[in-house]
């Protein structure tokens, strides 16, 4: 945005929920003036108005400074809209390619199937291919050839440059080694459909021990990155959240890290404050088999959902809760529906954590941000613990929630300059601190395993560390405190030791220690489990299991 409007919108049209923000420019700098929440579909029209209402009502000045009064219907609209992702076919000269190649279009914003020559007859692969509801073929092969590969090469690429013809509005990317039968699909610019050439999909095994020597804000897959531009459109909040992910570090000159949790696909991205006048690259990973409802939930999301849910359920109604849950993101919301919501973000974040894992010797985050209608009616402290309950990583940092969904559209700024400059102006606004998680390994079972001295305002509290449980201290947004761990044998919190400084910001949910294993273990038996995971969010959620 520039300085010339006074004000603007900025939406966001998700698959369940549209979020409508009201955007000021105040004595110099953007502020967040309002926002509302509202099913896919509303009116936008009326939401804007009803921003307006409220705005007057509570601060006619305010209203009358940003132009509300006169310029509201031509106010300048930043908006981005979420779209079911589309689907991929995956053909590839051998199984391991093949995998590897399934595994990057999973967390590139794609809906794959894929096959390869070692396991699928001509006829069912070119039967795959012109399904009808593909929207984009990949073929790929390793960088050189693999030898396996070597040999279907030319008859795979002939297969699909037949396709290709068949279906000449899709776009086909060559992967890798495929590079050689290019030759096959001609030169013809009449075809409406791109040919693109891309690098090799990276086997994981080269990726983790590239990933161990590199520094972490590199990008991860040159070939995820190119997907990913195919799959979504730039008005996309999904594919946004990158350039957002990426502008908040710049701003705030802390690594970030966002989890967006969707009802189509889930978000992972990081980034790390640019250093030396190079500009940060982040990381990002869209994917739809981590959607909060997914369309048809098979036996291992039903599985994850019930063993996360603090509710008794036999699978069959589980089954049909779930299905609701897509029909219906809104319905039920208060009751029973808020325990699902809670069971079914676990399940989602833990398939999008394995799907796009941290590379290895990646720090832990300053900053951890999420986002998602699905936390809408979710105590702050309850959100913190459903995160930490899946990542599960030694350290500590800050939770916040995008509680206006304004990472999106902001994300979708095309000038960086002009987007960290708007970032900057409204970071403290977007961002509804949480608190801070301080989250030691390596404890002993015992009956204590050290104390914690809370050293603010220039009083000290203590407290008893007790290993597998969670201690909640009372932290207020704004309030900052210097946390002392004094344990009694070698931990790891950020590096090893026993005797901890630690820097904490309050928020909603106060500052949390948590005692319990990493990675966290839960009973095999479904009614200690329940009994477990009510005890925990008892603890951080007053009336929750009412």
């Amino acid at each position: 945005m520039t300085t010339d409007p006074r004000a603007f919108l900025a939406i966001d049209h998700g698959t369940a929920t549209t979020s409508v923000a009201l955007i000021g420019l105040v004595a110099g700098a953007w502020r967040l003036i309002g926002s509302l929440a509202l099913p896919a579909g509303a009116e936008i029209d009326s939401a804007v108005h009803l921003l307006r209402r409220r705005v007057t009502a509570v601060d006619r000045d305010l209203a009358h400074g940003i132009g509300l009064a006169t310029e509201i219907d031509s106010m300048p609209r930043l908006e981005v809209r979420s779209r079911r992702p589309r689907r991929l076919a995956i053909v590839a000269g051998s199984e391991r390619t093949l995998s590897t190649l399934l595994g990057v279009a999973a967390r590139s914003g794609w809906r794959a199937t894929g096959a390869s020559v070692e396991t699928t007859d001509p006829l069912a692969m070119t039967g795959m291919l012109l399904d009808r509801d593909v929207d984009a073929i990949l073929t790929g092969a390793s960088d050189p050839p693999a030898p396996e590969e070597r040999g279907a090469i030319r008859e795979l690429a002939a297969l699909v440059a037949a396709a290709a013809a068949r279906r000449p509005e899709i776009p086909v990317v060559l992967a890798g080694g495929m590079a050689e039968g290019l030759a096959e699909f001609g030169l013809s610019t009449e075809r409406p459909g791109e040919i693109v050439l891309a690098p090799a999909a990276r086997q994981p095994g080269r990726h983790r021990a590239a990933a161990a020597d590199a520094d972490p804000s590199a990008p991860s897959d040159p070939l995820a990155d190119l997907l990913l531009e195919l799959a979504l459109p730039d008005d996309d909040p999904r594919r946004a959240m990158g350039a957002a992910v990426q502008a908040l570090a710049d701003a705030l000159d802390r690594r970030v890290e966002l989890i967006g949790l969707g009802h189509d696909a889930s978000v992972r991205a990081s980034a790390s404050p640019a250093a030396g006048g190079v500009e940060g690259t982040p990381r990002l990973a869209v994917v739809p088999g981590a959607s909060v409802a997914p369309e048809e939930p098979d036996d291992a999301v039903i599985d994850a959902v019930s063993g996360w849910s603090t509710l008794p359920s036999d699978r069959h109604r589980l089954r049909d809760r779930m299905r609701e849950l897509r029909i219906a993101p809104s319905a039920d919301a208060p009751g029973e529906g808020t325990a699902l919501r809670m069971a079914a973000a676990r399940a989602a974040l833990h398939r999008l954590i394995a799907a796009a894992p941290d590379p290895p010797g990646t720090p832990s985050p300053d900053l951890v941000v999420t986002a998602g209608g699905v936390w809408s009616a979710i105590p702050a402290p309850a959100v913190a613990l459903a995160l930490v309950d899946i990542l599960r990583r030694p350290g500590a940092s800050q939770f916040a929630l995008d509680h206006a969904r304004l990472l999106g559209p902001l994300g979708a700024i095309p000038d960086p300059h002009e987007r960290l400059a708007v970032m900057g102006d409204l970071a403290d606004d977007l961002l509804a601190p949480l608190g801070s998680v301080v989250m030691p390994a390596g404890l002993h079972a015992g009956r204590s395993a050290g104390n914690l001295l809370i050293h603010a305002d220039g009083a000290t509290s203590e407290l008893d560390l007790v290993p597998g449980g969670l201690e909640l201290v009372d932290l207020p947004p704004g309030a900052t405190a210097v946390a002392e761990f004094r344990f009694r044998d070698t931990v790891r919190l950020g590096a090893r030791g026993r005797h901890f400084a630690i820097d904490v910001a309050g928020g909603l949910g106060g500052l949390l220690v948590d005692l319990r294993d990493v990675p966290l273990r839960l009973p095999d038996r479904a009614d200690r489990r329940r009994d477990l995971l009510s005890a925990w969010q008892r603890a951080l959620w007053a009336g929750g299991d009412a």
